[in-house]
C-alpha cells in the first residue's frame, strides 16, 4: 500500500476556479433547447395565443412531465418564459424577437440548426424521454445508469473505467470543497452510495483521520475506486463493496451517508426511493447528504444548472432539482432538512438529520 506520507492530496482545494469551463462544455444545450423550442415545438407560436400551466402545454407538445421540466426550466433562465400563479406566458423578449411572423422575428435565424445533430439529438430525447444508449439497438447501452432490464456501460470494464475517471474530472476539484464545509469531527461510519471512484469520501477520509468510510457502487466500479483509495493513502480506512442500491441491502452501521451527484440520475420516484432506503438505516443523529446542483426552489434557472439538466436528461433517467424538491424528498423520509451549503461548480452540500 502506498504511505501516506507520499500520497496525493484530496484536502487542497485548485488555485483557479474550473466553473467556467464546466460552463462552457454545457453552454451548447442553450442552443439545442432553444432551436427544438423554435423551429420544432413552435413553443412560443402556441403561447403566443394564450398562456398556459404545464400540464396543457406538455400535452399539447406531446411531452412527459420531465423533458418539459428540462426544457421549460431552460426557457425561462434564459428569460424567454415567465410563470405566474402557474400559467406560462411569453416574456417581452420572446414575444417581440420570436413569435413567427412577428416585426422583429429571429426565429428563422434560430431555425437555421434546425437540423444539426445535436438539435435533431435533443428533440428525439425530449420526445422518448430515454437516455442516449438506452435504445435496444444501441449496443453501447446506457452510459451513467445501471438498472435491471437495461444494458450499462458501467457493467462492462473498459467502458466503466472510462466513464468513472471522465467523472473524476470534476470530482477531484470538488471534494476538498466538500470536505471544508462538511464537519464530520462526530461521525464514525461515512457510506458513500454510488461513490465510484470514492474521491469524496477519500477526501473525507483524509479530512477526518477518525473517520471510516464504505464505498458503495457496482463491481466494476469499484475497481477503479479501490485503486484511488491507494493512491489517496485511505484504503485502509476505507472498504469497499458492490451492490445494487435498490436492489441489494445497503451496508448497516454507518451514522452519515453521502449521495454525491447521484439523485439527478434518476427520475422522482427512484429518487425518493432511494433517499428512503437511506434514512431507514440511519441511526437517530445520524445524517444524508445530498451533494448535487440545485435548481431555484421555482424552477427558473440559475441557467447554468438549467443547462446542466439537459445535459443529464440527456445521458441519464434524472435532471437538476430544485433545493425544495430535494427537501420535499427528505422530509417524506423523515429527515429534517438543513440550509443547502456551496461547495465548488455550482454544487452544494444539503444535509437532513434523522
Amino acid at each position: 500500500m502506498q504511505s501516506k506520507s507520499t500520497s496525493r492530496s484530496l484536502t487542497e482545494r485548485p488555485t483557479t476556479d474550473p466553473t467556467p469551463l464546466f460552463e462552457h462544455f454545457r453552454g451548447m444545450h442553450g442552443s439545442e433547447l432553444l432551436t427544438a423550442a423554435v423551429a420544432h415545438f413552435n413553443l412560443f407560436g402556441r403561447l403566443n395565443q394564450a398562456p398556459a400551466d404545464i400540464e396543457t402545454l406538455r400535452n399539447e407538445l406531446q411531452l412527459e412531465l420531465r423533458p418539459a421540466i428540462v426544457l421549460l426550466t431552460a426557457l425561462k433562465a434564459m428569460g424567454l418564459l415567465k410563470e405566474i400563479a402557474g400559467q406560462l406566458s411569453l416574456t417581452e423578449l420572446a414575444a417581440e424577437h420570436l413569435v413567427p411572423g412577428g416585426a422583429f422575428d429571429c426565429g428563422d435565424y434560430v431555425g437555421l440548426a434546425a437540423q444539426s445533430p445535436g438539435v435533431l439529438s435533443m428533440v428525439h430525447l425530449l420526445k422518448t424521454n430515454r437516455p442516449l444508449g438506452s435504445d435496444d439497438d444501441d449496443a453501447g447501452g446506457a452510459a451513467f445508469i445501471y438498472r435491471d432490464g437495461m444494458k450499462s456501460a458501467m457493467e462492462v470494464e473498459d467502458s466503466a473505467r472510462h466513464f468513472t475517471l471522465a467523472l473524476a474530472g470534476r470530482a477531484k476539484n470538488v471534494a476538498p470543497a466538500l470536505a471544508d464545509v462538511v464537519s464530520l469531527s462526530d461521525a464514525k461510519l461515512l457510506l458513500d452510495v454510488g461513490g465510484g471512484t470514492g474521491i469524496y469520501s477519500h477526501a473525507l477520509l483524509q479530512k477526518n483521520p477518525h473517520l471510516r468510510a464504505i464505498v458503495f457502487d457496482r463491481p466494476q466500479v469499484l475497481k477503479i475506486a479501490a485503486q484511488m483509495g491507494e493512491a489517496y493513502g485511505v484504503n485502509d480506512r476505507c472498504e469497499f463493496v458492490s451492490g445494487d442500491m435498490f436492489a441489494d441491502p445497503l451496508p448497516e452501521g454507518a451514522d452519515t451517508i453521502l449521495l454525491s451527484n447521484i439523485l439527478h440520475d434518476w427520475d422522482t420516484p427512484q429518487c425518493q426511493q432511494l433517499v428512503d432506503r437511506c434514512a431507514q438505516i440511519l441511526p437517530p443523529g445520524g445524517r444524508l447528504l445530498i451533494h448535487d446542483v440545485f435548481l431555484n426552489d421555482a424552477l427558473d434557472g440559475p441557467l447554468p444548472i438549467a443547462l446542466y439538466s439537459a445535459s443529464l436528461f440527456s445521458f441519464t433517467e434524472g435532471r437538476a432539482y430544485s433545493g425544495a424538491e430535494y427537501r420535499s424528498m427528505l422530509e417524506f423520509a423523515g429527515l429534517k432538512p438543513k440550509p443547502i451549503v456551496p461547495t465548488l461548480v455550482h454544487c452544494g452540500v444539503l444535509a437532513g438529520t434523522k
